[in-house]
């Protein structure tokens, strides 16, 4: 696969992740439990499927594919688990829109751990889309942050750093395994939220949703999102991942009629045209690492 095509690739990953990570909202909100419960079976579900899909991928080898994750990956499993953690309980400790508009730091954050660690600069144009982009999301929140969000806000922040550590890393360490990765972090995310949870069982619904919660946006998701971030500059990763705060409250409003009011439309459409604008020229661009590392 040439150069080109493995950065389409990667963007066609990253995209497909980040419209799977974005339907964490409407499970959240057709969810009435407390915290630890969301957490323990969302990353209990979540690390079920990537171990289907390590077994799927290796077989008999699946042992060796864990063990290839190296000393790096040791270290990158409990960065994913505090990514995880983190990300449920700031949806429940704050609003949405304060959680999407830290998480709109990810381009930032990823541009900056990769110029420091891999050498990797942010071209002008990916640092000016994130920036536009930013403006879109302030738009969107309103700027509503409250005093009694900033417990809320401040785990947005430990979950947005801590997925732009990983992100730069899968670029770092190509061969590292990410199913296997992945799957290890939300075994160990569910160990943590285990003690705290609840003894009672959740009912048959809910359990179905926490099934669906935990594939789809603990699982795949965050496999999807990495897996092509391997193959883009960290910072378009990020940039591509901003998406979210768009569709998160779309989906919202599609399935439970809550309308997302003018500033958020007009927020989101902000978001897009940056998005947009970057990638008509990124599409075009040389491939990632052609002298950007």
């Amino acid at each position: 696969m040439g150069g080109a095509d493995r950065r389409l690739y990667g963007m066609a990953l990253v995209a497909v992740g980040t419209v799977l990570w974005s339907t964490a909202g409407l499970f959240m909100r057709s969810l009435d439990l407390d915290v630890w419960t969301v957490l323990g079976w969302r990353a209990l579900f979540g690390a079920l499927a990537l171990w289907l899909i390590v077994l799927a991928r290796h077989g008999r080898k699946s042992g060796e594919a864990v063990r290839s994750i190296g000393l790096a990956g040791l270290v990158a499993v409990p960065i994913t688990a505090a990514s995880m953690v983190s990300y449920v309980a700031a949806l429940k400790l704050t609003t949405v829109a304060n959680v999407l508009a830290v998480y709109a730091t990810v381009p930032f954050l990823a541009a900056l751990i990769a110029w420091v660690w891999l050498g990797e600069r942010a071209t002008p144009r990916v640092l000016q889309a994130s920036g536009i982009a930013l403006v879109g999301i302030l738009v969107v929140t309103g700027f509503s942050a409250r005093p009694e969000d900033v417990a809320g806000s401040a785990l947005a922040f430990v979950m947005t750093a801590s997925f732009a550590v990983v992100l730069v890393m899968a670029r770092r360490y190509p061969g590292m395994e990410m199913a296997s990765l992945n799957a290890l972090g939300a075994g160990l995310a569910a160990l943590l939220a285990w003690p705290m949870m609840g003894e009672a069982i959740p009912p048959a619904r809910d359990l179905l949703i926490l099934a669906g919660f935990g594939v789809t946006t603990s699982g795949l998701a965050y496999l999807l999102f990495l897996v092509g971030g391997r193959h883009i500059r960290s910072s378009e990763a990020g940039l591509i991942g901003m998406t979210d705060v768009v569709l998160g409250p779309l989906w919202v409003w599609l399935a439970f009629g809550e309308n997302p009011g003018v500033a958020a439309v007009v927020g989101c459409a902000i978001v897009m045209a940056a998005v947009g604008w970057y990638l008509m020229d990124a599409l075009r661009a040389e491939p990632a690492g052609a002298g950007g590392g």
